[in-house]
């Protein structure tokens, strides 16, 4: 089932568009990786998937399973938190039910839901501590526990491996691929050529020449899209984790 179609769609902020034209769609259990070099626009286009900014022109058809409360999980690239603010990592991951209720109360099921999901993610043990006081790699790691348990059909995923280290990247792209296989549709944006080439059934490059869309499935379109992400991550300095098979 069809979940998102875009058209013609043009994103950015201030009424300045950052990409232009883009035509691509989103089905249940889909893993479209959005890849590109810096400033193409790929944070503001999923912003404007989860409903957090307006198109600046085009179109979104949303299915109306994606329209009710608690449909999609967003994992943004930055979570901003005063450092003071005493919220717990316990109390982060199970807001993401807040998402769907609008409740600020918890059932034992949800409870329990959220400690499996902290003891998926790795920070049981840091369910306590305060998130503020957390590693940027450490609250890379709630954020998702949350966005697991905010998103009943879509998963919206900024640089989710940002700050991991080699082993915590390949549990979290383990565990998103398993939502993927429950029927979950997955939309994330990363520089990590080898987690696309593992992960994705689609993917959206975006660049300063425009946008293409196609299907992941075989090395051939991977091979014939390699070319262009490696120059756009050189340009920017980036590293290309594992390349590309």
């Amino acid at each position: 089932m069809e979940l998102y179609r875009c058209q013609d769609l043009t994103v950015g902020y201030e009424g300045k568009a950052v990409a232009e034209k883009l035509n691509f769609s989103l089905s249940e259990g889909e893993y479209l990786c959005i890849v590109g070099e810096n400033g193409s626009g790929k944070s503001t286009l999923l912003k404007t998937l989860a409903g957090l900014m307006p198109p600046l022109s085009g179109k979104i058809e949303r299915a109306a399973s994606v329209k009710k409360a608690g449909a999609v999980g967003y994992l943004p690239q930055v979570f901003q938190m005063q450092r003071d603010f005493p919220a717990t990592v316990e109390e982060v991951v199970r807001s993401g039910f807040a998402a769907k209720s609008g409740l600020p109360f918890y059932h034992k099921s949800e409870k329990k839901l959220a400690e499996e999901a902290m003891e998926h993610i790795g920070v049981l043990a840091l369910k306590k501590r305060r998130y503020s006081e957390l590693s940027g790699g450490q609250q890379r790691r709630v954020l998702l526990a949350r966005a697991l348990l905010a998103t009943g059909k879509v998963l919206l995923l900024d640089e989710p491996a940002a700050g991991l280290d080699e082993k915590a990247s390949k549990e979290l792209y383990e565990l998103i691929a398993s939502f993927q296989e429950s029927g979950v549709a997955v939309a994330m944006v990363t520089h990590d050529l080898a987690a696309v080439h593992s992960n994705a059934t689609h993917i959206l490059h975006i660049s300063r020449d425009g946008a293409k869309y196609a299907s992941a499935i075989g090395d051939v379109v991977l091979s014939e899209r390699a070319a262009d992400l490696k120059a756009d991550f050189k340009a920017q300095g980036g590293r290309i984790s594992g390349g590309v098979r």
